[in-house]
This record gives structure tokens, sequence and C-alpha cells, in this order.
């Protein structure tokens, strides 16, 4: 019976597959109006946990200030949440075209990478370790201007300081251009009547981003080991023993007077100061020179309206006006750009000096004091 009932039904047919759903393209007017994350100022930078060990593992084995590379995460609700980077390579010796091509399809090929295993590929920034404090140069200005153009948010620099990480304080950085400086930086004018209409000096160039580092449970769980003392047996136990069970050795970097790093810091303000000194020289030789040029160009348009003049009292024709920028070469008025990138070095040096010599002193006047004892 059920049979043929069954046999009665009609065949079943099979369910028709869904089309697939299309998308239309957002015009390009309306890219900003629906983007409403980027109408949020960008107020702090959380790093994660994750990111800050990498950074400094890359800062100790490149050498010296080599170590930099790329950001990557997302902006939420004013934060920017930098959740993990890889390092770029460096390149010595190399052609600056060969080297600049070199890292644009390793950073292709790395995003590319990120993206098909469904990791973070969304450039934020770029991190460059630093040294003394000390992180003003052209190159660092060069590639945020062209980032802050590109990114939704403009991106960060990321600076890392390898010299007080290495006395125990690990130190990160958040920057990004000022609004008046990248105009300037635009109109690529830094002559000193640009640099007073937009106010611009050596500590108005960058802005500092608050910063704030996220740990998870597991990083959390690991650092807690390397701090807490490992149980031994109470068996067989050893004074040598006993102290090779603990898992950070002991420190003796509190004995160290830091007289290396005062010395090594004094030379690089020295070699500042030398550099600013000679930029300094050769603007005053440019402003002269200009002056002399702008001399003989006001003499020679004084001379010829007095020929002219004395040329229509004598019922002649006068002399046709010439161009004064043919005659006489006037040179531009030169850049205070690398004036103030070398102030801004000279000032990250002597903060630097202060805070090491500070504490420098008073560990030298102690151990003078224990070798009276």
């Amino acid at each position: 019976m059920a049979a043929a009932i069954a046999a009665s039904l009609p065949a079943p047919q099979a369910a028709p597959t869904p089309a697939a759903p299309t998308y239309e393209a957002i015009p390009a007017s309306m890219s900003k109006a629906i983007d409403l994350e980027a109408d949020i100022p960008l107020t702090s930078v959380q790093l994660d946990g994750m990111v800050v060990s990498k950074i400094i593992k890359h800062a100790r084995e490149a050498q010296g200030t080599s170590a930099h590379g790329m950001l990557l995460g997302l902006d939420l609700d004013g934060t920017l949440e930098v959740s993990n980077c890889f390092p770029l390579p460096h390149h010595l010796g190399d052609d600056e075209d060969k080297s600049a091509k070199g890292l644009a399809r390793y950073q292709t090929s790395m995003l590319r990478s990120l993206k098909e295993v469904q990791a973070d590929d969304n450039v934020v920034g770029f991190y460059q370790a630093m040294s003394l404090g000390s992180f003003y140069n052209q190159s660092l200005v060069d590639t945020q201007a062209i980032q802050q153009e590109r990114l939704r948010h403009g991106g960060i620099i990321l600076v890392h300081d390898i010299t007080r990480t290495a006395r125990g304080n690990a130190s990160f950085r958040a920057f990004r251009l000022t609004r008046a400086f990248l105009d300037a930086y635009k109109r690529n004018n830094f002559s000193a009547d640009s640099l007073i209409s937009h106010r611009l000096t050596f500590s108005s160039i960058l802005e500092e981003i608050p910063i704030k580092i996220r740990t998870n449970p597991l990083l959390g769980a690991f650092l807690e080991t390397l701090s807490e003392q490992s149980p031994f047996p109470v068996s067989n136990s050893h004074p040598a023993s006993s102290q090779a069970s603990v898992a950070l050795p002991p420190s003796f970097s509190v004995l160290n007077l830091g007289t290396s790093s005062v010395t090594k810091n004094l030379e690089q303000i020295i070699e500042a100061m030398d550099a600013y000194k000679t930029e300094e020289g050769n603007i005053a030789y440019n402003q002269r020179q200009i002056a002399r040029e702008k001399t003989k160009a006001d003499a020679y348009v004084v001379k010829r309206k007095e020929d002219n003049a004395v040329r229509v009292s004598q019922g002649l024709a006068p002399l046709p006006e010439e161009d004064i920028s043919r005659l006489f070469r006037i040179p531009p008025e030169p850049s205070r750009l690398e004036s103030m990138m070398l102030l801004g070095r000279i000032d990250s040096y002597s903060k630097t000096l202060e805070e090491t010599s500070s504490a420098g002193l008073v560990k030298m006047y102690a151990a003078r004091g224990t070798a009276n004892v």
C-alpha cells in the first residue's frame, strides 16, 4: 500500500540553487559618508603584548637603530588597536631605488600571506628603533607624510628606545605629524616666513598620542613564570642547586655607574651641535647671496628708471623693461627643515642626558663614599 502511494506521487524535484548575491560598487562620492569611523578623532593607541615582544626582539637582533617594520591592526571608536607587526629587511650598501623596490615587494608579499591565513593585514603605521631618545630625521618624516595621505586616520609612528630598554625600562612612544607641519610639507615651503605663519618649531613637528598596552592571559602567565622561583625538592638541597633553580638569574645592572652611556650621550650632543652650526652657516651664506643679488637687481631697476627719465626729457622713446629674473639669478630662500630636525635631535639628547646623568651622579657619589670606608 505504502509502495503504491509512493509510486503514484510525483518525483521529488531538486531544490533550486539560490542565486549568488550581487553587490553594487559604492560611489566615490559616498565612500566618505559611509565611513563613519574616519570622522572619529584618534585619541589613543592600544598595543598588544605580542607586538611589544616582537619589536623588542627585532631591536635586539638588528644592528643599531636599523630595526623598523610595519604595524597592523584596526581603528575603532577613536582607539588604534595594533594587534600585529612584521619587520622589514634592512639593505646595506644597496642602491636607493633597488632597496625601495625590494621593500615594496617584501611588504606586498607579507600582506598577501597574512591575508591568506586570515590574519590582520590592515596597515596602521610603522615602528622604528631609536637610540638615546633621538628619532628626528628626514626619512621618518617623509614616510609618515606619505602614510598620512593614504591611510584613513593617517597612521602612527611607533618609536622604541633601545637604550632605555637595555636599562630595564621598555620605552614606546606614538607620534604623528601635526596639521601645520603637514600643510607646510605639502607646499614644500620651510622658509622663515612660512615657519612664522604656521607657528612651527622643532617641538610642533610631531604630536604624541597616549599608549596603552594590552596583555592576554597567556602572555601574563608566561611573564609570571619568568618572575617567580621554580620549586625545588628539599632532599639533595645545595646552595648551588638552589641558585640554579631560579627562573631569572640575578641582575647586577644596578651596580653599573652608567658612565659609558653618559659619554656616548655627550658625543651625540656634540655631533648634533656641530651639524647644526654647519647648517646655520650654510643658511647664512645663502642669505648673503640672496641679499647681494637683490641689491644688484634693485640697483639695475633704479638705473633703468633714471635712464628712461633722461630719455623722455630729451624726447626719446624709453627703453623697454626687461625681466629681472633673467638678468639676475636670485637663489630661492633656503629651507629650515634640516635645522628644525637638528634642534629636535639636540633636545632629545639633552633630555636623555638629564635622566641618565642624574642617576649616574648619585651612583658615582655612592661608589666614592663606599670606597673610602
